[in-house]
């Protein structure tokens, strides 16, 4: 079994390659990492504790600006994004393809500058051990930023909403979820 240390700084063509080539392949999150996340996430919420506005976080978006999201709203206002964002359509990604962006968005958000919770990054890499991966149409954008379908997409089965495949079969997030014994993300 290959295993991708996963840092945000390291992922090489060599790892990529493994993962198209179907091999068994699990990742798993570095200690260093998941320290620099930390250390973000606790800037997000310090800021949020402080009633400081952060867009997006405990904010409305584009044109709702200006509407602050009360502090026991702001889980909600998250969900909704991911629901709102999930709108692509056409066939699904090939499993490969899934399985990539699953581990390049965990890459990306190890650097540890997006404010995430390392639970986040420790549950995508879950799904791309486990086998799990989320329908994820071809198609859809949403403005200028066309990768916010697709990635909203990636992330439904975990807070189980949406379709994922697992063993060659397609069903429900949650029940992919649940099959692969990896908790939801609340």
């Amino acid at each position: 079994m290959t295993v991708i240390r996963v840092d945000g700084r390291t992922l090489s063509p060599a790892e990529v390659r493994r993962v198209l080539a179907g091999g068994p392949v699990t990742a798993e999150l570095e200690d260093e990492a998941r320290a620099r996340m930390a250390a973000s996430r606790e800037v997000v919420e310090r800021a949020i504790r402080e009633g400081r506005t952060i867009y997006g976080v405990n904010t409305g978006f584009g044109r709702l600006a200006d509407q602050r999201i009360p502090p026991e709203r702001i889980g909600e206002l998250q969900v909704n994004l991911l629901r709102s964002h999930a709108c692509g359509v056409g066939d699904p990604l090939p499993d490969d393809v899934t399985a990539l962006a699953l581990l390049f968005r965990a890459n990306a958000l190890a650097v540890g500058r997006s404010g995430v919770r390392p639970l986040l990054v420790e549950r995508l890499l879950a799904l791309f051990g486990a086998g799990v991966r989320p329908v994820v149409p071809e198609k859809g954008s949403v403005g200028a930023s066309g990768d916010l379908a697709p990635l909203a997409h990636l992330a439904l089965p975990l807070i189980g909403e949406g379709r994922a495949r697992l063993g060659g079969r397609e069903m429900p997030g949650a029940e992919a979820m649940a099959a692969a014994g990896i908790p939801l993300v609340v």
